[in-house]
């Protein structure tokens, strides 16, 4: 989005609600997402595949040898450092999210409460399904819309 301009950051935005609504990766339902945008179907399709193929590829590789490559101290060691550099990842991605979203009061108090939510849940070990969190903040986003609406149309504020 920044450096190649393949599309715009309200469209940015708008796939990664799309790609989180529907099943599977979020980067492959991007990447899909961007090929159709660019190539049509034909992008969509290599898009995909482009994604896929060579995770799927090196993961085939480590699953064949799986029984002892965790026993190579290094090969362990690599694994706990992947970890965390791709929780830096993301939230290097989160960051960049944040700073050019829209800021409304709402928006901000559903991201602090699923955040606290997260860490709480993480930090104290419950067992809490991310999914139902996700629905929640549905819920929540939902009737905080429904709300808004209802004080718009009672102020003669009607869109």
């Amino acid at each position: 989005v920044e450096k190649k301009k393949w599309i715009s950051h309200d469209d940015f935005m708008d796939i990664n609600v799309i790609a989180e609504s529907t099943p599977g990766p979020i980067a492959i339902n991007g990447a899909t997402y961007i090929g159709y945008r660019q190539a049509g179907l034909l992008g969509a399709v290599i898009a995909t595949a482009g994604m896929v193929l060579p995770s799927f590829a090196v993961v085939y590789l480590i699953s064949l040898f799986f029984d002892n490559i965790l026993e190579i101290r290094i090969i362990a060691n690599a694994f706990r450092g992947i970890n965390i550099a791709v929780g830096v990842l993301i939230l290097s991605a989160a960051m960049k999210m944040v700073k050019r979203m829209h800021k409304k009061a709402q928006s901000l108090i559903i991201m602090a409460c699923a955040l606290i939510t997260s860490l709480c849940v993480h930090l104290f070990g419950w067992r809490f399904s991310s999914i139902y969190m996700i629905m929640i903040a549905g819920v929540a986003g939902y009737l905080i819309f429904i709300i808004g609406r209802m004080r718009n149309d009672e102020g003669g504020g009607k869109r």
